[in-house]
């Protein structure tokens, strides 16, 4: 076959609808097939092609009818594997690189089968051996069926809504996000059945389910579960994309990630073993949030593959050079970018989005370099038709969005600056985080000058610099800000805490890939020590930031994100772009006494913040009184008590502060609290900075290696670290405000106020 040429001669009825686009099953004049319907704005031709028993036969399409080729093809049953081809003009220096040799996949399929297969059929020109361009550029005349997926015929009578449980619709005020990778969380649970490890229903498995609610989870949410393939740099040293970032089917679930037994029945069972776990979540109360990647697809850069959209209309689908027409402008750093200044990419995601809002039943979504997605000719645009789409759309507008507000393009980073409903990523509550408890220790113990915690307490307070306007005043509240210490890119907590450099040699990139900027910490050694003997008490010091990292983030006002492992203390071994490291990836349950301790950790803390409305505000502190109460809802203080003023916010000496609560207006009466952080390397004499008549008990201190132990640990730390003595508070006794206390070096104490 060549293109334009063999055109197919059987015809098929056109559809009565046929800008619905997408595959469906359905009875037309008494005859029951498959109705289809796929945008190729610039195509003379599109078929429908259907294989049974290697056999493939061409079914002409009707069109074009707007752009959209349809028809209703009889006799075609579940499970039967199908594809496009579709014929136009080969203009490579206009963008068109049309070739009916190539069988695209349905950008609308709701199952996937098969992989790539690294091959010079895949691409649309010729290509060598080395799968370079040939010159000058011609179309190939190789036949890609076999060497890329078949879309899938799926049965979609699962979505009887009687039959699925409600939906938790979490308040954002009350939600905590657990992120996580399908394949990775369970791999290695032992009380998941093998056969279920790794795989959608490992997620739902009780034990997996009890996890996540012992540490307070609301809303787990799936790093990318769209059909994927590695690219093809990666493909080529037989390495995976492991966390799935390069998108094949924006409808079809990744199969991989499905158990043996739904993959050997095929692309209906993969479907429903899905929505199976996203029901069986929501029995117990937790959200399924998933990790969309809009913004561009896996066909890569200008001579990269064709899979599906670059061979049905490559000039509608992407963006290109205003310069050369012929070539992909690239906001994403992934060769391509979807061009969410056209209608029919506008139209693709929100049909996705509600499709899996409506029948698989997900409750939000998480978008992948956001601003991509609102960009047009003059950059990002708040109001940009994609994002009132999602505001207004009845579906979509009752589920949570989030987005990651940043991308590569020009004046890409848009942090706080995404309207309603959307809350957003808090990188610079990151940097802070790590900044006051890791970077600035770190150049105290060198005799280096730290930094101001003005940022900090800003971040603590909900950073109303970013989220606490907008077009309507108060309609953005401190839930906006996705506050996280790590994300699956970076590092982990724990390695936060022992390298100061990234270690990505197995990446294969020369550790030349992954930030360089990781404000982390090593305390003194790079690497790992054991936890006992000469290096007990540098252990012991690293696991105490780790409490620091975790308490300020759950603690914060915001939305807290947990990274999957953290609350393990999980390592990658210093690699900061695992995106292609599978097992390194995985996490490790055989936890060690340390391990178990900083579990409890989380669990109680996370069991605070839920028990009590003042650690979850929503609304912007004013620094005035609440209803019914005479403090204010947020102070600051030193260590001696004294309120601070202007001149101390840019002190980079000082490293203590006192955040005072008032307690909240609620139906009951609740206590306010009083966060206490000191980033020093030494021990602190202080007064808790208390209402008069007020007093104290201390809830949870850093410096325990495990609250459920309630006593003070003792840890000793490295160097010139002090080590607290008898007058260190101690929870259970009222504390009052001319009571001297002394605070561990680098520790977080938590008080409830009464």
């Amino acid at each position: 076959m060549t293109p334009n040429s063999s055109r197919p001669t059987r015809q098929v009825r056109p559809l009565p609808d046929p800008e619905r686009l997408g595959p469906r099953l359905v009875t037309l004049d008494d005859e029951r097939g498959l109705a289809v319907s796929v945008y190729a704005g610039h195509a003379t031709a599109v078929a429908l092609c259907v294989f049974r028993d290697s056999e493939e036969t061409q079914y002409a399409l009707n069109g074009p009818t707007h752009g959209v080729w349809h028809g209703f093809v009889p006799n075609i049953e579940i499970g039967d594997h199908y594809g496009f081809r579709a014929w136009g003009p080969w203009q490579p220096d206009k963008g068109h690189r049309y070739n009916p040799t190539k069988l695209l996949l349905d950008p609308y399929g709701r199952g996937i089968s098969g992989e790539v297969k690294l091959s010079s059929e895949i691409y649309s020109h010729a290509v060598g051996e080395d799968l370079q361009p040939a010159e000058p550029l011609t179309p190939s005349s190789q036949n890609s069926a076999g060497q890329v997926p078949y879309s899938v015929v799926v049965d979609e009578a699962y979505n009887s809504s009687e039959t699925r449980p409600a939906k938790p619709r979490t308040p954002w005020r009350d939600t905590l996000i657990y992120e996580a990778h399908v394949r990775g969380l369970t791999k290695t649970l032992p009380d998941v059945p093998k056969d279920l490890r790794g795989t959608y229903a490992g997620v739902a498995h009780p034990a997996t389910i009890a996890h996540l609610k012992s540490i307070g989870v609301t809303a787990i949410e799936l790093l990318p579960i769209h059909a994927n393939t590695p690219e093809i740099h990666l493909a080529q040293r037989d390495a995976i994309n492991y966390w799935g970032y390069n998108t094949i089917g924006f409808f079809a679930p990744h199969p991989q990630y499905a158990t043996q037994t739904s993959r050997s029945q095929g692309a209906t069972a993969i479907l429903n073993e899905v929505k199976g776990m996203v029901d069986l979540l929501h029995q117990e109360g937790i959200e399924v949030l998933i990790d969309v990647v809009y913004n561009h697809t896996a066909e890569e850069g200008t001579d990269g593959p064709t899979y599906s959209w670059r061979g049905l209309d490559s000039t509608t689908y992407y963006t290109h050079s205003d310069e050369n027409p012929g070539e992909f402008h690239d906001v994403t750093g992934c060769g391509n970018t979807l061009d969410h200044g056209q209608t029919r990419v506008v139209q693709q995601t929100l049909d996705s989005l509600r499709y899996w809002v409506a029948e698989v039943g997900v409750d939000g979504f998480r978008y992948d370099l956001g601003v991509t997605l609102a960009r047009h000719a003059g950059g990002f645009d708040p109001n940009h038709p994609l994002l009132v789409a999602l505001r207004t759309d009845p579906i979509l507008r009752e589920v949570k969005h989030i987005a990651e507000p940043w991308d590569l393009g020009f004046a890409g980073w848009r942090t706080g600056q995404f309207p309603i409903p959307f809350a957003e990523w808090n990188d610079q509550f990151r940097e802070a985080t790590r900044t006051f408890w890791l970077t600035d220790p770190r150049n105290a113990a060198d005799s280096h000058p730290g930094s101001a915690v003005s940022d900090l307490a800003t971040r603590l307070a909900g950073s109303a610099d970013m989220f606490g306007h907008g077009e309507l005043p108060g309609a953005r509240t401190p839930a906006a800000s996705v506050n996280f210490v790590t994300a699956h890119d970076g590092f982990t907590m724990a390695d936060l805490t022992t390298y100061e450099y990234k270690r990505n040699e197995a990446n294969g990139e020369n550790n030349q890939d992954g930030t360089n900027d990781n404000r982390s910490w090593n305390h003194g050694i790079e690497g790992p020590v054991s936890n006992d003997g000469v290096f007990m008490n540098l252990s012991a010091l690293r696991h105490r930031s780790i409490r620091n990292m975790l308490g300020t983030l759950l603690f914060s006002a915001g939305t807290p994100m947990i990274t999957a492992g953290d609350e393990i203390g999980r390592s990658q071994n210093g690699n900061n772009n695992a995106y292609c490291q599978d097992e390194l990836s995985w996490l490790d349950w055989q936890l060690e006494p340390w391990q178990e301790d900083l579990l409890d950790t989380v669990q109680h803390i996370t069991r605070l913040r839920a028990q009590y409305a003042v650690l979850r505000p929503d609304t912007f502190f004013e620094g005035q009184p609440t209803s019914g109460n005479d403090v204010p809802d947020a102070q600051w203080f030193g260590a001696d008590a004294a309120e601070l003023d202007q001149d101390a916010w840019q002190n980079p000496d000082l490293r203590t502060l006192q955040m005072l609560r008032g307690a909240p207006p609620t139906p009951h009466p609740e206590p306010g609290a009083l966060l206490v952080l000191h980033g020093g390397l030494n021990p602190q004499t202080m007064r808790l900075a208390l209402p008069e008549n007020k007093h104290a008990e201390l809830v949870w201190d850093s410096a325990w290696a495990t609250p459920s132990k309630r006593s003070h640990s003792g840890e000793p730390a490295a160097g010139d670290f002090a080590q607290g003595n008898s007058n260190t508070p101690v929870p259970g006794i009222q504390i009052t405000a001319e009571e001297e206390l002394l605070v561990d070096p680098l520790s977080i104490q938590l008080y409830l106020v009464r």
